[in-house]
Formats: C-alpha cells, sequence, structure tokens
C-alpha cells in the first residue's frame, strides 16, 4: 500500500498526484469456492455412492476411541496432514449424523 502523493517532486510521498485504479478480483480468487450446485452434486454422490472402505475404516477407529490413530490413518491415505484433519473432521460429523440418527 502506497501512501498518498503530495503533488511534491521531493519527499517521503513525492510524484504526481493520482486516483488508483480499482482492480477487479481475478478469476483466480473464486477457485476451489464451493457453489449451490457443487455442494448438491457431492451430496447426491455421497448419497448413492456411499462411502469408500478407507473412510468406513477411519470411522470404526473413531467410534472406539482412537482419534490419533484415524489421523494417522487419514494422513497415510491422503498423503497431507491438513488433508487427513479435514477428512477426520468430516468422517466425525458423519459418525455423529449416524448416532442422532439411532437415537431418534
Amino acid at each position: 500500500m502506497t501512501k498518498a502523493r503530495s503533488g511534491l517532486s521531493v519527499g517521503i510521498n513525492k510524484g504526481y498526484k493520482v486516483t488508483p485504479n480499482e482492480q477487479k478480483p481475478r478469476h483466480a480468487t473464486f477457485k476451489g469456492k464451493l457453489t449451490k450446485k457443487t455442494r448438491f452434486v457431492r451430496d447426491i454422490i455421497r448419497e448413492v455412492a456411499g462411502l469408500s472402505p478407507y473412510e468406513r475404516r477411519c470411522i470404526e477407529l473413531l467410534k472406539i476411541g482412537k482419534d490419533k490413530r484415524a489421523l494417522k490413518f487419514c494422513k497415510k491415505r491422503l498423503g497431507a496432514h491438513v488433508r487427513a484433519k479435514r477428512k477426520r473432521e468430516e468422517m466425525q460429523k458423519i459418525l455423529q449424523q449416524q448416532r442422532r440418527k439411532e437415537a431418534s
């Protein structure tokens, strides 16, 4: 961020006074943003196809209280710690939904 120009040819804020151009956001800033359509399609696919085998095993580890082991297992399968944490959180949500469904 530059400070306002003074209009003088010397000093810290030297230079001609101009109004800065408003830059429209680049298309890349929206990459990866979850849209309504994408969320809907992913939900339908999850409903039809179900969980993958490694996701089922992760849920089994979470059921017996082995959260750290589930994280290590997900990290081994997904290749990144951040992705593994996100997947474990997702599996915990699914497990909570299953328990709520059984309770009611």
